[in-house]
């Protein structure tokens, strides 16, 4: 037993005393596969930690004895029931006065760091001297409390820009983005990176021996949090921020900003005024929604299991679509042919892998491996070998029957086959599929390696072992799978599309490109609708429209009733409704006096609630929830909103409804209310 610490029952934590004097501490959360920190966590190393301080050891090692990595962070299930209670404070006020008990303890500190180490776990690592990490490509460490509208509250805003200076800090802060081991060591973040198998006898050993940090990276530590210095970059942030976020969205980042400008004296008079600040920023509207949206996202990766029985890939069609699920699935470590019907396509394909590749496999020296998983199979027989075919041809029922009717005799009799199709409903393709069962939609969203959903489309006759192997399929590909009904459009593009038809309609009647785009990004779309026309293609815009307009009942405008002409397809043509140059669309300035129509927000986004609406009374998807879930990860719906449902519910069923009718008076019946918008499941909750 470690003097002092008789007596002391611990549930969450365990001691070990070395034979140099180090005591390694292992954080096991009961209970758990997975080490958070929920206050009895928090309460019993507080306890722990005040005897250690009496007899201190040498030194103290804080390790997980987890397999899945060092720390996630908060308990964020906790957190939110704190928020409905009123307590965040309180919880706040532990988790940092327990961080500053291991900053005060007299013996060195060395944070192990394994595997993620996120939130409250890059905190607690912060709080001690010094940070080991293993070299393993698992180790990610990052503060992404910004993506859940706070910051970071249990110390790590005061300690990182004091560590690492105030620019590197902010860079990681205001993101939320996570380092490597080695991004973090060039950071000054971790003081050495070493083999896994070693990482604890190193910690111990810097606990014993210590280490001087760089002169360069002690004085940005100084000189960048001086009074002046705050002043002055702090401006500079929040201009850096304003560019990708507005404030009324998005609080947080400014609040960060403002709390390192403004506090000063010494760490408690700190600590207080970043825990001001993230409590009320957890009391917001939008930190409340994006933590629904944690809990979405949580929610999509457990429909996946395991056990996929996936190994070899085929995809039918090199396009862009086709070709980036390809590269794509090769990149998570699939075996891949590509298949189409010209060498060429394949090759464009291929040299696009290469560039993906380049940008997301980062050891040169693993990339030939990578890309070497990914084969051009002009003839198609990769058919016979693999496991799940993707077919990705062009958008027309009767080509894609034509080529099940060839692919599918040459199928091993368990293989999937599945169809990207973005609107054409399942009972139009799957006649004369002699294994209807194995036959569903997987629908990836453009670009591939950016969009985390795919939608797996159901129809009658799938067997639910399909649904579950395609959904553990996305999930060992890193996307977040939603099941939909095979009803024209499934969801995301149902969803969409009106509010993409009215865009341009407004468009067609002289309303500025400019002006209809700024008006959707005011209400928090990542892009306007215009511009996301584009950015799809008129070609793939006009071809959606046909199969969605008669099933929905709206008209559709010139710009996307017909085929676009060659060379103005949008931004892969560098021109459609804008003119594109190095990738950016080229918007004319507003005229200085051009008055912008009151309604056109609500011209834009009233149809796409409208249709969301109509989605959940259809059962397109099982409920609210997987609605929201499917439309924010799908189209970037604004996420501090909730998603369409919880918007509905925010601002009132009732006083959309009469703004919806207001629309339908003055505009036609394309904004009639669609059924459903008396549901219970629109009421607000408690």
């Amino acid at each position: 037993m470690i003097a002092g610490l008789d007596g002391l029952r611990l549930q969450h934590w365990k001691l070990e005393q070395r034979d140099d004097g180090v005591v390694v501490l292992s954080f096991d959360r009961a209970g758990s596969s997975v080490n958070t920190f929920a206050q009895e966590v928090l309460i019993e190393l507080d306890s722990l930690l005040e005897r250690l301080a009496l007899d201190p050891p040498k030194g103290l090692v804080l390790r997980s004895a987890k397999t899945s990595g060092f720390i996630a962070g908060a308990d964020i299930k906790e957190f939110a029931e704190f928020d409905a209670k009123g307590n965040v404070n309180d919880a706040i006020r532990r988790g940092q006065q327990v961080f500053q008990r291991v900053a005060e303890l007299p013996c060195p500190t060395v944070a192990a760091i394994h595997g993620f180490c996120m939130g409250g776990g890059t905190e607690i690592a912060l709080a001690c001297r010094y940070r080991v990490a293993s070299s393993d490509a698992s180790t990610r460490i990052g503060l992404p409390e910004v993506k859940l509208g706070i910051f970071p509250g249990w110390g790590g805003s005061v300690r990182l820009p004091r560590l690492v200076g105030a620019p590197a800090a902010f860079d990681m802060m205001l993101t939320g983005r996570s380092l490597s081991a080695s991004a973090a060591r060039a950071m000054g973040l971790v003081d050495k990176v070493v083999d896994p198998a070693s990482i604890v006898e190193e910690a111990a050993r810097l606990a014993l021996r210590g280490t001087q940090r760089p002169f360069k990276q002690r004085f940005m530590g100084w000189a960048t949090n001086t009074w002046p210095a705050r002043q002055l970059l702090a401006p500079m942030l929040v201009k850096q921020v304003a560019r990708k976020a507005r404030k009324e969205h998005y609080p947080a980042p400014y609040a960060l900003i403002s709390s390192w400008q403004r506090a000063g004296g010494g760490v408690q008079s700190l600590l207080a005024a970043e825990r001001r600040a993230v409590v009320k920023l957890s009391s917001t509207p939008t930190a409340r929604n994006l933590i629904r949206v944690f809990f979405l996202q949580e929610r999509l990766k457990a429909t996946g299991g395991k056990e996929h029985g996936i190994k070899h890939v085929h995809v039918v069609g090199a396009g862009v679509m086709g070709g980036d699920i390809a590269a794509w699935s090769a990149f998570r470590g699939f075996e891949v042919t590509l298949s189409d019907r010209e060498q060429r396509f394949i090759d464009g394909a291929l040299a696009r892998s290469a560039e993906l590749f380049a940008k997301k496999v980062k050891d040169e020296t693993k990339r030939a491996a990578v890309a070497a998983r990914l084969k051009g199979d002009l003839a198609g027989d990769g058919v016979a070998q693999a496991d799940l075919v993707i077919e990705a041809i062009i958008e027309k029922p009767e080509a894609k029957r034509e080529l099940y009717a060839a692919v599918e005799p040459r199928m091993k009799f368990d293989a999937l086959l599945t169809t990207n199709t973005s609107s054409i409903p399942l009972t139009e393709l799957r006649e004369h599929i002699g294994r209807p069962a194995h036959f569903a939609g997987l629908h990836y969203f453009n670009p591939v390696a950016l969009m985390p959903l795919v939608e797996i489309i159901r129809h009658d006759r799938m067997s639910p072992q399909t649904e579950q192997r395609l959904a553990a399929f996305c999930k060992a590909i890193d996307k977040l799978p939603v099941p939909v009904a095979g009803t024209p459009g499934f969801l995301v593009n149902r969803v969409l599309f009106p509010y993409m038809l009215e865009a341009a309609t407004a468009f067609a009647e002289g309303i500025p490109g400019a002006a209809i785009d700024k008006a959707a990004v005011k209400f928090g779309m990542p892009m306007g609708p215009i511009e996301l026309i584009d950015t799809v293609g008129l070609d793939v815009a006009a071809g959606v429209g046909a199969e969605l307009a008669p099933f929905l009942g709206l008209p559709i405008p010139a710009a996307l009733s017909t085929p676009p002409e060659a060379g103005k397809r949008g931004k892969k043509d560098g021109q459609g409704l804008y003119k594109w140059v190095d990738g950016r669309a080229q918007k004319p300035e507003l005229p200085k006096d051009y008055k912008v129509p009151q309604d056109l927000e609500d011209r834009l986004i009233l149809p796409l609630l409208n249709e969301a609406v109509a989605c959940l009374h259809d059962g397109v998807v099982a409920d609210a929830d997987l609605l929201d879930a499917g439309v924010i990860f799908g189209t970037g719906f604004a996420p501090f909103r909730g998603g369409p449902i919880q918007y509905i519910r925010e601002t009132g069923a009732t006083v959309l409804l009469e703004r919806l009718k207001a629309l339908q008076a003055k505009y036609g019946e394309r904004f009639a209310p669609r059924e459903g918008w008396t549901s219970p499941a629109l009421e607000k909750k408690a």
